[in-house]
């Protein structure tokens, strides 16, 4: 996962190849995660969490 500001926009960008095993659950496939609440580049401030997955088939 990357990141990155212009202005006041936040990019967030996730490769869709990845592919980092199964979930703690092993319900899904995890391809991106923030792996817990970060801070957003150059701003403590704001938090951004996210996960990235796709159904295990």
């Amino acid at each position: 996962m990357e990141m990155k500001i212009e202005g006041s926009t936040l990019t967030i960008t996730v490769d869709l190849s990845k592919d980092f095993g199964e979930s703690k659950s092993g319900k899904s496939i995890v391809i991106g995660t923030s792996e817990g609440n970060i801070s957003i580049p150059n701003n403590d401030d704001i938090k951004i969490g996210l996960n990235v997955y796709r159904k295990k088939v």
